[in-house]
Parts: C-alpha cells; structure tokens; sequence
C-alpha cells in the first residue's frame, strides 16, 4: 500500500514537473488545468499524446460564421499536407448548391479528400461515398433571428421573394410572408429554413408537423457528431479541439466575411418572434443543438473551457501582432481593398462587406513565408478556393506523370529524309494551318497565385456576412 502511495506520488510530481518543463505560454494553464482536473492542453511543445484527426466533413451552412470555420480548415489542410474535396469548375465555388450534393460535383484533381467544407445541400449518402469512413462530420447552426436579419440583408437583391418586398422593408416581409414567398422559384431557399434546406431537409414542411421536425433533428443528430453555434463560436472551437485531438494552434482564426455595423439593425423582440415563427424548423434544429453544446461543455467543464477560451483569444491576440505588427490588419469595406487577392465579395452595393487589407510594412515584420501565412488568414472564400484547386491541380499533374511509365524515345527520321523529293503544291490554307499546329495557351492563377475560376454571382456567392 505504501508502494502504491509513492508510486502515485511519482506520477502527480513528473507530471507537474513535465508540464512545468514546457512552460512557455501554457505554463499557468497546464497548473490551473491540473488543479482543476482539465484535460492538458495539446499545444507545442508539448503535443496531444492522441495523432490528430484528419478526416472532415464540414458543411458549411449561410450566414453562420462558416467562412471563417473554412479558412480554419483550408488552412489546417495546407499545413498538414491533406487534400480538400473542391468543386468541379461548372460549379463555381460551391458544389452546385443548391443542388444536392453528388460525388459528380467534385473536382477529380482533389480525389481522394481529407476534408470536404465548400457549400453544398447536404446528402449523408453521397458524402459517405466521398470521405473515408472514421470522417467527422461537422456542421454549424445560428440563432434564426440574427441570421434571417443578415440573410435578407445580403440576399435582397438577389432572392425574389426579397427584392418584390416594397423598400426592402423586412418588418414588411414578416407581416405578411406568403405574400411575397415562392417556394419553388430560384433562391428561395434562402427566403425561409434555410439551415434546414442547407441540411438536406424540407424547408416548406409545416411547422404543426412536429413529427417531421423531430424526426429531421434526430437525423441531423446522427449525421454529425459536433454541431458548433455560431453565437459561441470560441466554445464550439473548444470542443471541436477535443474531438479532432488538434493543438491549439489548430483552430486561431480571424473573423471573414463581415458586414459593416451600418449595414445590420437591431431586432425588436416582436420582429424576432415572427422570424422564428415563419423559421419554425430551423428554430427548433438551434434550440436543440445550442442545448446540446452546453451539455457537452458542461462534460468537459465549464471552468476549463472558459480558461482555454481565454487562452485561445491570447494566442489569437499574439498571431496578429506576430503577422501585422502588434495591430490587426486594415478593416475595409471591399469596394476600398486594392488587392484582389484581399477583396470579399459582394453581392450587391447596398450591403458593405468588409474584408482586411495588409499593413504596408508587412514585408519588414515577417519573413515570405510568414507572409504568406499572414495572407491566408485573411483571404476570402472565392480566391482561397481557386488558390488551392490550383496548387492541388499541379500536385496532381506532378503525381500522375511520375505514375505514367515513360516509353524510350526512339531516334525517328524526318519524313523529308526519306521520301523522294517531288514537287508540292502550295497550301491553300496557308503555314502552320494544319491540324497539328493548334495553338494552346497555359492556365495561370489570377493575381499569379490563383487559378481561373468561375465569376461567383447569383446562387454562388460567399457567405457569413454576420
């Protein structure tokens, strides 16, 4: 018995002792993490004993902070060397939603995929065809008030159950929704449960069909092991940093894809009672999972992830002066943000997005490659997609000629050295004008990074304006 006692107290002091050792920026979590009985942080030097997951499925959903959640993952992919499912050209950057996804959607220069996290209308079979099978499913849900504000926001010149709206009024639209809503036309999936469409459900079933709804959201419950929230999004991040067993500096972020504060309003308790009311499906999807998330915070602890929270937002405080010089980088309506690798789209000029424009003297605080990594963080949806269908077309080519046996070249002579020299006639058409002198032109990436991709408009646009 007094052999156990030593052993263990061997164990408790080589594990203060190990932690200490690592110190550095996790020296005062890993003590307040062993007093509070939190799981260690994964983090260098001292990494997660667990290997990473590298299997995920994102689907990315409207106007919930997702693009911000896919330029984590881009990122991740690149810095692990991971192949991301892409859209094939056709379809823009986004798997032609919103039609259901298929596997014929997929660009077969991004086969096999690591991660998949464009946007799509979800289909789990299609999906589990595509990834492999111990994939993560992963997804992400917001407050229906806030988000039908910004998808009527963003969307009003483009979904005509908006645009017939007089003055764009939305306090008009909720008076009367049936009014100036058509189920079946284009883009009106972004008129009514849009999360619910997004997921593959039906977005036009009645909210008194409380079977279907429970149903949808049992489904939806299987489909996807972590549901993250956009309103906590830092929580969510947490616990998607537990389950994928990533370090710390995994999952630092900046937010993308913002409006202007000017271009938001504030919601009257009346006003967001409606919305829920014509969102009854998406409404109860978010209750159930925002309850769920927190039953899942309240399992690992609510001390410790509001300690690795606070810890997460410090090493985000560090990146961007470690990339800009002790100050985040320039806030920009995307009408003002020269550079085009830089700039968000936007759908139409009366929503300002705002993207973020480099310091001018990035070059003097960071290295190239550093640079490089500081441009990522803050490049938008469209031009981060076009960037690494690129990179992942070259590596392809690169991999399929070294598969392609070379056949041995044997010395041939010329036609002219081996028949009998006769008169010709002229070439009505000219030289070079045969069949073998087509010219051929080299595909280059826009900006000399990128690769040409389709123009996004209607039914393609970024999103996640919040």
């Amino acid at each position: 018995m007094i052999q156990k006692k030593i052993f263990l107290a061997f164990v408790v002091i080589s594990t203060v002792s190990l932690l200490l050792h690592h110190g550095g920026h996790l020296e005062s979590w890993s003590m307040e993490a062993f007093y509070l009985g939190c799981p260690v942080l994964c983090s260098p030097p001292s990494p997660c004993l667990e290997p990473k997951h590298t299997h995920v499925a994102f689907l990315k959903t409207h106007k919930t902070a997702s693009s911000t959640m896919q330029n984590l993952l881009f990122r991740f992919a690149e810095r692990h060397n991971l192949t991301v499912a892409l859209p094939i050209q056709s379809c823009g950057h986004q798997f032609c939603y919103p039609r259901t996804f298929t596997s014929h959607f997929v660009h077969p220069h991004t086969l096999p995929p690591s991660i998949v996290t464009n946007h799509m209308r979800f289909s789990r079979a299609e999906l589990r065809r595509l990834m492999p099978e111990n994939t993560v499913y992963i997804t992400i849900l917001r407050e229906p008030g806030l988000m039908f504000e910004s998808l009527f926001s963003y969307y009003n010149q483009i979904c005509q159950s908006f645009k017939r709206v007089p003055n764009c009024s939305l306090e008009a639209f909720l008076e009367e929704p049936l009014r100036y809503y058509r189920p079946k036309e284009k883009d009106a999936m972004y008129a009514r449960n849009t999360l619910t469409f997004d997921l593959g459900g039906d977005k036009d079933r009645s909210a008194e069909d409380v079977g279907y709804s429970r149903a949808f959201v049992a489904e939806v419950e299987q489909a996807f092991t972590l549901v993250m929230i956009a309103e906590h999004f830092d929580e969510s991040l947490v616990l998607l940093r537990h389950l994928l067993s990533w370090d710390l500096e995994d999952v630092l972020y900046l937010k993308l894809n913002m409006r202007t504060l000017s271009s938001k309003r504030s919601l009257s308790p009346d006003l967001s009672a409606k919305i829920r009311e014509w969102n009854a499906l998406d409404a109860r999807l978010y209750d159930h999972f925002n309850a769920s998330l927190w039953r899942q915070i309240a399992a690992i602890g609510p001390a410790c992830v509001a300690r690795e929270v606070r810890l997460l937002r410090k090493h985000q405080d560090q990146l961007v002066r470690n990339c800009f010089g002790r100050r985040m980088p320039l806030m920009r309506s995307a009408s003002q943000i020269k550079n085009k690798d830089l700039r968000p789209w936007q759908p139409n000029a009366k929503v300002d997005i705002v993207g973020y424009d480099l310091p001018a003297n990035l070059s003097q605080v960071t290295s190239s490659q550093a640079q490089e990594n500081c441009l990522k963080l803050i490049m938008p949806e469209v031009q981060y997609t076009q960037l690494l269908l690129h990179s992942q077309s070259l590596l392809y080519r690169r991999n399929f000629q070294q598969r392609t046996p070379q056949r041995p070249q044997t010395p041939k002579q010329s036609v002219r050295s081996v028949l009998p020299r006769r008169p010709q006639a002229a070439s009505p058409q000219g030289p070079g004008s045969g069949p073998g002198s087509t010219s051929t032109s080299t595909l280059r990436p826009a900006g000399g990074t990128q690769a040409r991709g389709a123009k996004p408009g209607q039914g393609s646009s970024p999103t996640q304006a919040l």
